[in-house]
């Protein structure tokens, strides 16, 4: 596997470039409109890479920066996105903005990129969601906002409401909503309450 290309830009364009490297071999990469106006204006550069093999192909894809190769290789894991149209969502949306939109559940984000379509995006996040929160340390998103709540106050307030019936993910978006008002609830059945009153209306 080609980890990086170091060396000489020849025929830069916004969506492929000549890397020339110390032996005199010269690498055609595919890379993403972000990387162009990241390296446009250089003469040499290091690009990190992905290597695609196909029977009849080997296909370099370059990235300014880890992040964007990071998130490239996870959309191309996903059934039914190809390096084509990962690239498109790459040269549309940021890396950044990408994750974002996934971890958000943002479909309408994803779909503002030429190829993605609502299928597809929810394939997306179906498939990524819990990768991309998991690669970066975070907390899930019922977790996150509740950093100064008693973590047992919050799940015991989950499980009562799950058991009562209630859609899990709805019951963490009223969890998240009524702790990110700073309130200290001391115990689960005042969180309890008014969760109930937040998923009744």
């Amino acid at each position: 596997m080609i980890a990086y290309l170091r060396g000489k830009l020849f025929q830069t364009t916004a969506t492929d470039v000549v890397v020339e490297t110390s032996n005199g071999i010269g690498y055609i990469v595919h890379i993403t409109l972000g990387t162009y106006n990241a390296i446009k204006d250089l003469k040499e550069a290091k690009l990190l890479t992905h290597l695609i093999v196909k029977e009849d192909s080997h296909t370099l894809y370059g990235f300014a920066d880890a992040a964007e190769r990071h998130i490239f290789i996870q959309l191309i894991s996903v059934s039914g996105v190809g390096p084509a149209t990962a690239r498109i969502l790459l040269s549309t949306l940021s890396a950044q903005e990408v994750r974002e939109a996934i971890i958000s559940e943002n479909i309408n984000r994803l779909k503002s990129a030429k190829g993605i379509g609502p299928k597809a995006a929810k394939r997306i996040i179906l498939e990524l969601k819990d990768k991309l929160l998991k690669d970066s340390g975070e907390q899930s998103a019922a977790i996150a906002q509740t950093l100064t709540v008693d973590n047992s106050v919050r799940e015991e307030a989950l499980s009562a409401l799950i058991a009562l019936g209630f859609n899990k993910s709805q019951v963490q978006k009223a969890l998240n909503s009524l702790l990110k008002s700073n309130k200290n609830y001391q115990n689960s059945s005042l969180l309890i309450k008014e969760a109930l009153g937040k998923l009744s209306s």
